[in-house]
């Protein structure tokens, strides 16, 4: 793991709740699942997923959105209706193979270990590459059919720190493949909230719970994590008390940024 202290921030992230959080890049400005709409049931094929709690920011208040880091687009917790007339204004929506056919627009879908690269505004570039996700537990090809296509994404840049958004991703498997690709992560904006629903997977977590965080950012070599997807919906079963407990008992409590939440 690196030696770099783990209070060094890079960049300051912004978290409104859920899995939204924005952050500037390379002089670009990085949105992730955009979910603004107000606290209330929202169904989906199969459940109700019930908003507990308001975003702490609306869409007006973002400014200019360059890019989209959207994990999914078929569940109302990562892109709901406000977000998705946000995404009409973005330049770039980047997403899952099936959500890029699926978005009408600006959208692009990246397969995993796919790559693109985004114009700074200084000069030089940003490279986004889509990485694995699981969206519950077990093989990919068993998951997929139930909860759907998930992409994470790695950002990275010529002096620029590493990133790793995660997306809604179950697999220690996959943050393993991460980190042996790109380990150790400056920055990682880990889902975390241990979801569960009793009718899915037999009440098994559908993204990482908090002790599963806290060894991924082991695996990731990760200096800072910033949780997000959390809190604000009630099918999260751990919150930011067990997250701080996790990660205290593995001895990575000063890695924690809960990011700026105004």
């Amino acid at each position: 793991m690196s030696s770099l202290p783990a209070t060094t921030n890079p960049f300051p992230v912004r978290v409104f709740g859920g899995p939204t959080a924005l952050f500037e890049y390379g002089g670009l400005r990085f949105l992730t699942d955009p979910t603004f709409d107000a606290p209330g049931d929202y169904a989906r094929p199969g459940a109700f997923l019930t908003k507990t709690a308001p975003s702490s920011g609306a869409p007006a208040d973002l400014g200019p959105i360059d890019v989209v880091l959207l994990s999914h687009d078929e569940h109302p917790d990562n892109l709901d209706t406000s977000g998705r007339a946000l995404l009409a204004d973005v330049p770039l929506t980047l997403t899952t193979p099936g959500g890029g056919q699926r978005l009408e627009g600006k959208a692009k879908g990246l397969a995993d270990w796919e790559s693109i690269e985004l114009n700074r505004p200084d000069g030089g570039t940003v490279t986004v590459t889509g990485v694995p996700a699981v969206h519950g537990p077990g093989p990919r090809e068993e998951v997929e059919p139930i909860t759907g296509q998930v992409v994470g994404f790695i950002l990275t840049g010529e002096g620029l720190p590493t990133v790793y958004v995660s997306g809604d991703n179950a697999s220690l498997d996959a943050v393993k493949e991460i980190a042996e690709r790109f380990a150790p992560i400056d920055t990682a904006l880990l889902f975390a909230g241990a979801p569960r629903f009793p009718v899915l997977f037999d009440n098994q977590v559908l993204v990482l719970n908090s002790a599963q965080a806290a060894e991924a950012a082991q695996l990731l070599g990760a200096r800072r994590v910033v949780p997000v997807h959390y809190d604000s919906w009630a099918h999260f079963t751990e919150g930011r008390d067990e997250l701080i407990a996790a990660f205290t008992a593995a001895g990575l409590a000063d890695r924690l940024d809960w990011g700026q939440r105004d």
